[in-house]
């Protein structure tokens, strides 16, 4: 579009995080304008995945998560031979929700982001029923391939969005809110990823 930017067109298949099974497939279209904004995106989406066994998956995450004797602390996931403990795979999930609204936020035409390792997280301990982290992440550059460190705070409930905010080192700037709008889905990450685009 002229003095504008490049229009998108697209579809693609999503897939449950966990199982690998298809979840569905989605129609978008991805306008990157000329300044530096986030794209204008809009997208439609059909779920082979039954709506209700996403809240059931979602709620047996959380529950996990809430009712743990102690908060997770915990560094380096995967470890460096690629492993990740399958105690901490809920951990890692709610890292590539978090981290999915820098990558959305920090992605232009040209560069791509994908979450690396969990540095280090820290589980909060709240009076009300939402669970909270603190996480040090790192992304990989496309196609720079340089590595940004990023600070993300997630707080979460199965019935609420995904509430994030984040600071990287390679930025100047204050902490950044990137709240979703949908409802929050933690089992189904890349279904919910397509749902929040």
């Amino acid at each position: 579009i002229p003095d504008y930017g490049h229009k998108y067109y697209l579809h693609f298949t999503t897939e449950d995080y966990k199982s690998g099974e298809n979840a569905g497939s989605c129609l978008a279209t991805v306008l990157y304008r000329k300044t530096k904004a986030a794209p204008v995106v809009n997208i439609k989406c059909t779920h082979t995945k039954d709506q209700k066994q996403i809240q059931e998956e979602d709620t047996r995450l959380y529950q996990k998560l809430r009712h743990r004797t102690r908060p997770v602390i915990a560094n380096n996931i995967p470890d460096s031979y690629g492993n990740i403990d399958p105690a901490l795979e809920p951990v890692w999930a709610l890292a590539v929700a978090g981290s999915s609204h820098i990558m959305w936020e920090k992605s232009t035409e040209n560069v791509g982001y994908f979450m690396a390792q969990v540095k280090s997280v820290k589980q909060w301990i709240r009076t009300d029923d939402f669970i909270e982290f603190d996480y040090t992440v790192l992304l990989h550059e496309i196609p720079t391939q340089e590595i940004i460190s990023c600070h993300l705070r997630l707080t979460w409930h199965p019935d609420h969005p995904l509430k994030v905010k984040y600071f990287c080192a390679s930025e100047n700037q204050g902490l950044e809110d990137g709240s979703g709008t949908e409802s929050g889905s933690a089992a189904g990450i890349l279904h919910e990823m397509g749902a929040n685009f």
